[in-house]
């Protein structure tokens, strides 16, 4: 899986390793850290992109995030392509729990499913909202999920 930072550049790293070499220069630094996995995608012709992002933030000094895409021919319905976003979002989250306990970072997962029943996308609100705090993670949705909705989807728009 191939990992990079918002300006463009790659990490060389694992995305383990770099995760936690971004955790030790930032707490060495002072601050306080919670981290917040998302994915996006957007349906462009034949191909369907996602972009998951792991959003740093340190507490009132801003923050940075690292960035992956992938492209699939695969056709998806609304529904499925939503929990396939959640999908990888879990499974990175997952890789990298073990870090966030380890050096006490809070961690949540966001959605960019829609908690308005009016959208397409809140057809997957309840499995979505099960796969993740069933897993043990921190959920969050529309409108309070920006890690999908607002920095994933930048990526990929």
């Amino acid at each position: 899986m191939r990992w990079r930072r918002f300006n463009g550049d790659p990490i060389e790293l694992p995305i383990l390793d770099a995760v936690e070499s971004a955790i030790r220069r930032e707490t060495e630094k002072g601050h306080r850290l919670k981290v917040c996995i998302g994915t996006d995608s957007q349906v462009k012709g034949q191909e369907t992109e996602f972009a998951t992002v792991i959003v740093f933030l340190r507490e009132g000094q801003g923050g940075f995030m690292f960035i992956h895409n992938e492209k699939t021919r695969h056709s998806f319905t609304i529904k499925e392509r939503m929990l396939t976003e959640v999908a990888k979002s879990i499974e990175i989250a997952y890789e990298l729990c073990h870090l966030f306990t380890r050096y006490d970072v809070d961690m949540e997962v966001h959605a960019d499913i829609n908690t308005n029943p009016q959208f397409k996308s809140n057809d997957a609100l309840r499995e979505a909202m099960g796969y993740i705090l069933g897993m043990g993670f921190a959920f969050k949705a529309k409108p309070e999920a920006f890690a999908s909705s607002s920095c994933a989807n930048k990526i990929v728009n």
